[in-house]
């Protein structure tokens, strides 16, 4: 069995394969590498000087209109700008603050006149930038914000105030050192009317020094990401001109007159914190980008580090041909690659609605839905990747040099960066209750009925215990004949449907009438439904990455390839159905013989043929030592243990060996 390492790269590498490969390569080069051991303050200015030579590389660009210089690529600046983590992630996020926060939010919140006014400086960083959004009080919940921006007709001017400490700006990169304008997100005030959330692009400082009415701190050392400079903002009467409003959706005339083209305020709230997707969808590219780094090294390690002398003639065992460490890599190289092919779908799906490709209202929400259910499921993944990673490698994964705890401390913020986890799946699974709703709209009371009385008979299968009996009897007691029945593809994805399936319905019938309820009692149920809630859109996140998975597989032309990518999606499949067995079994869809089976069959079948491929799976991330910088993975293992094998084996044949106790 071969695998066509090169062909299973380009796979990986996606659409945007140049793009990618182009930015690795620029990545290459040591003024862009973190110095381990700099101070905070060293490490800052080191990130803006190496924000400046992306510049003057033009990398940064793609995304933004032609005529300013830009070439319109939304998916490719995506993956341009994710392959940057293998450099340092603070660069990445602080090239994010600047280009893929600051900037988007000029050109997809502004006009024209902003566009050309503001736009320019914020691309070329002759004026770096601050996205105003996070409260010291409010993170997620963005729609309630502290900060006003109240119309002053009289001067035909905004004021902006923070009016207590918890509506200070937090948390901002560019604000603590190198901002010199921020756009600001504040309830949006005219004629003592309150429009909601709505955008202002603001100057706050001049060179060094705050303008006035603007103060704010400095976040100080942060657990990871030290190369940025996050910090507060706040703001005691600040005025800006009435131009100064970011107005695509909502504007003011001279006259004091608010309009919009979106009239329902909380459908405008959304759609202009839409436009602001990309972030969620680069987090979930660098996740993955860093987890291929992560198992690249352990899984490298792993096969050259030796331990424990099990072998013949007494010769120690390298780590990966241990069960247990295939149980910890192999099974998570499994999860990166389904997040890998994952990543690659939303990047399709996101440069579709940015581009205008497929840009309607239902592209735009498919792809906000789609973006928080992958985000959240490959970050919580990636520091579990890494922490597992640094384990597995021992001390000298715990080394500095071997970058596996950096990384893990620098990845630690995304799972609550641009949008909590948790939050982020409390509106996937609002959005499979909507879907779920959508299927009795239209349906006469014949086919409600038909669908009530399915739903009725599959309880009383489930319940009874009915459904594990009958897969007993047809299982006769064999392990072969119980992984028969589950082991391919359809039985998988049936398994993994149903589960999602089933819990929307569920809590579908205990939400029901909740819209009919006052607005206290209707929170009090979603509250006590949250954690199923949020069970159920991580298992629609579990479903959506194994169907990439699955369609990856089903791309691949190449015979050997295909089957050990379908053994590796296998392993992925029957890892979540396993670490979900108790639901299963209470459910009634697996038998404890087809429980146990699956487990069998993941370590007597699966691993072992897997561990044959290891180092051609991780071999396809195509990473360059230059890319890598940890000397775990550079060989030097390897020679080590050669020269200690080779020292026994010389004194064995010489006869000089001490004979054993």
């Amino acid at each position: 069995m071969h695998v066509d390492v090169a062909a299973l790269g380009e796979l990986l590498l996606g659409r945007w394969k140049d793009v990618r490969l182009a930015s690795r390569e620029l990545m290459k080069r040591d003024a862009f590498h973190r110095i381990p051991g700099q101070s905070m303050d060293e490490h800052r200015e080191r990130v803006l000087g190496q924000l400046k030579l992306l510049v003057d590389e033009r990398t940064v660009l793609r995304a933004f209109p032609q005529r300013l210089g830009g070439l319109d690529d939304h998916g490719g600046n995506l993956a341009q700008f994710e392959e940057i983590a293998i450099a340092d992630p603070s660069l990445q996020i602080k090239s994010g603050v600047q280009w893929g926060l600051f900037a988007a939010a000029i050109m997809h919140l502004g006009t024209e006149y902003h566009h050309d006014t503001f736009l320019p400086g914020a691309m070329s960083l002759a004026v770096p930038g601050a996205f105003a959004m996070t409260e010291t009080g409010h993170g997620s919940d963005v729609a309630s914000i502290g900060t006003t921006a109240t119309y002053d007709p009289e001067r035909d001017e905004f004021v902006i105030d923070t009016p207590f400490r918890a509506a200070w700006k937090d948390y901002l990169g560019n604000a603590a050192l190198h901002g010199q304008a921020a756009v600001v997100f504040a309830q949006l005030i005219v004629g003592g009317v309150n429009h909601g959330v709505h955008a202002l692009y603001v100057p706050i400082r001049d060179g060094k020094d705050f303008l006035p009415g603007i103060g704010g701190d400095d976040d100080g050392l942060k657990g990871g990401l030290n190369g940025i400079d996050n910090g507060r903002l706040h703001f005691t009467g600040v005025r800006v001109p009435r131009t100064n409003l970011l107005n695509r959706y909502g504007d003011v005339d001279a006259n004091g007159v608010y309009t919009s083209s979106i009239a329902s305020p909380g459908r405008r709230f959304f759609t202009m914190i839409g436009t602001l997707v990309q972030g969620r969808v680069s987090l979930d590219g660098a996740a993955v980008i860093a987890s291929k780094l992560a198992l690249k090294i352990a899984i490298t390690y792993g096969s050259e580090r030796r331990q424990f002398a099990d072998g013949p003639n007494g010769e120690e065992i390298v780590l990966l041909d241990y069960q247990r460490h295939q149980r910890r890599l192999i099974t998570r190289l499994a999860t990166t690659y389904a997040m890998a092919f994952a990543h690659e779908r939303l990047l399709e799906t996101f440069h579709a609605v940015f581009s205008g490709e497929k840009a309607t209202d239902a592209d735009r929400q498919e792809l906000e839905t789609l973006a928080a259910a992958l985000k959240s499921f490959s970050t919580w993944s990636a520091l579990d990747i890494l922490q597992e990673s640094r384990e597995a490698c021992g001390g000298a994964g715990f080394l500095a040099e071997n970058r596996l705890t950096q990384l893990r401390q620098d990845l630690d913020i995304y799972v609550t960066f641009e949008g909590d986890n948790n939050v982020l799946l409390q509106l996937v699974a609002k959005r499979l209750l909507a879907d779920y709703a959508k299927g009795f709209k239209n349906a006469d009371a014949a086919a409600i009925a038909g669908l009530v009385a399915a739903q009725v008979g599959e309880v009383a299968i489930n319940r009874s215990g009915l459904r594990s009996f009958v897969q007993s009897v047809a299982d006769f007691g064999s392990r072969a004949r119980s992984i028969g029945f589950v082991r391919g593809p359809a039985a998988q994805r049936q398994l993994l449907t149903d589960r999602v399936h089933t819990m929307v319905a569920e809590i579908a019938g205990r939400l029901k009438g909740v819209a009919q309820l006052p607005t206290q009692e209707a929170a009090a149920l979603f509250n006590a439904n949250q954690n199923e809630l949020i069970e159920a859109a991580y298992a629609h996140a579990e479903l959506l990455e194994w169907e990439a998975f699955t369609d990856a597989v089903d791309r691949i032309a190449d015979p050997g390839t295909k089957q050990v990518l379908t053994w590796l999606r296998d392993l992925f499949g029957f890892t979540l159905i396993e670490k979900h067995a108790a639901w299963y079994l209470i459910n009634g869809r697996l038998s404890t013989a087809r429980a146990v089976a699956i487990t069998d069959y993941i370590d007597d079948r699966l691993l072992p043929r897997l561990r044959a491929h290891a180092l051609d799976l991780v071999d396809a991330f195509g990473f360059a030592p230059e890319h890598l910088r940890a000397p775990i993975a550079s060989g030097a293992e390897k020679q080590r243990q050669d020269e200690a094998r080779a020292y026994y084996a010389d004194l064995r044949a010489s006869g000089k060996a001490p004979a054993a106790e």
